[in-house]
């Protein structure tokens, strides 16, 4: 019985190639509107994905595991914000590992004659391993620079450029001029790295916390807290209580801003899959169209082939064999039109993503979707033609002119 069945389809198979060879015209518009559609959502989810990845890249180099909380406001209104405020906020919210202070100003910065206004950053030694920064030369300072409150400094690869463009930055010295003038060490070049949410490394100076505030500007509020989410919590949640607690002790979120990569990407991911999937219904109604032009042209073929159908089925064709011969010959050309669209699909997706820089991500899903639907299209819109050359009276099929 299985072998018959095989063998049938193998037929139908056959029949439906065959008589789209012989109509070639009417099987290109049958699936052009297939072809466009499955392409549209092949190319919609597979570069929604990619943009999806490549945001979330960019984001994580921020660190997934890090929380920053920024005062917006004058010292006396936030007067939380103070020393003891890292150790009170780790009391309060569950899943932080440490609280690391840093503070920012503008000052001119002078190598022999070449002078450059940049931000100067005063953070922990620690700073660069929650941040992930890397050394193209040279040394962080350590933690004993910072509570001896040496004055050594590690500049990013563009200020160190401008400052030094004849030679290495490491062992030499630059002068800091705020209120006065301060000699500082370049212990370290940091390696290049993009903006990451609105911080700038390339053309800022670092000095040690403590130098900072006792040799450089008098700190009354540090500039931001870099967070450290602790091993096995989840960094959104952290975030949340964080923006909770500062609620509750300021009654008010103008005063803060509070923000995290690890959130970043969870809105990321939700926005994204909203609009791929709003964009894939749009281009699904083009499968729609198509496959009620693939019903029109499968009732036209019913008509022009009368005679045949009439013939067949007075050679013992049951209702049950036209109907199959019909929906097979539906179902090949939705399948023809879904694979064709998806190698357009792809093709699209590689040249748009690689124009925008993104990594190609393969979504097999939806590979997955547009073959599965045009089948169902063939099958849905393919049924009533093949009922109807099924219910064919053989007698007048035959004198059918």
């Amino acid at each position: 019985m299985g072998k018959y069945w095989i063998a049938m389809l193998r037929e139908n198979i056959k029949l439906a190639l065959q008589s789209m060879a012989a109509n070639k015209m009417r099987t290109l518009l049958s699936l052009l509107g297939i072809v466009i559609g499955v392409a549209s959502v092949v190319a919609i989810m597979t570069l929604g994905q990619s943009a999806t990845n490549s945001i979330n890249e960019a984001l994580e180099i921020g660190g997934l595991d890090m929380v920053t909380v920024m005062p917006m406001g004058s010292a006396r209104e936030l007067q939380i914000f103070d020393e003891t405020f890292g150790n009170t906020l780790m009391k309060n919210v569950a899943g932080i590992d440490a609280v690391l202070p840093s503070a920012q100003t503008n000052a001119n910065i002078r190598n022999g004659q070449e002078t450059v206004r940049a931000s100067v950053n005063g953070v922990y030694s620690s700073y660069f391993d929650v941040n992930k920064l890397e050394l193209d030369d040279g040394r962080f300072f350590s933690a004993a620079d910072n509570i001896n409150r040496r004055q050594v400094a590690v500049l990013g690869s563009e200020l160190a450029e401008e400052l030094f463009p004849a030679g290495s930055a490491v062992g030499q010295y630059i002068s800091l001029f705020r209120n006065q003038a301060k000699r500082y060490l370049v212990v370290g070049v940091l390696s290049e790295r993009s903006e990451t949410l609105g911080n700038t490394y390339d053309s800022a100076c670092f000095i040690p916390y403590n130098t900072y505030a006792q040799r450089l500007r008098r700190i009354t509020m540090p500039s931001s807290y870099s967070i450290m989410v602790a091993e096995g919590a989840n960094a959104v949640s952290v975030a949340d209580e964080t923006e909770s607690y500062l609620f509750r002790m300021l009654g008010d979120d103008e005063y803060y801003i509070v923000y995290s990569p690890a959130t970043l990407v969870e809105m990321s991911n939700d926005i994204m899959s909203t609009f791929t999937l709003f964009l894939s219904c749009i281009a699904g109604i083009s499968l729609l169209v198509g496959g009620i032009g693939i019903m029109n042209i499968m009732l036209v073929s019913v008509v022009e082939r009368t005679r045949e159908i009439g013939i067949r089925k007075a050679l013992g064709a049951s209702p049950r064999t036209i109907r199959g011969q019909f929906l097979v010959e539906s179902i090949t050309i939705t399948l023809f039109g879904g694979i064709i669209g998806i190698a357009i699909g792809l093709t699209l997706s590689y040249f748009t993503a690689d124009y925008a820089g993104w990594h190609l991500a393969l979504s097999y899903s939806s590979i997955l979707f547009a073959i599965g639907f045009s089948t169902l299209v063939g099958v849905f819109f393919g049924w009533y033609p093949a009922l109807k050359a099924a219910a064919l009276d053989p007698i007048e099929a035959l004198s059918y002119e």
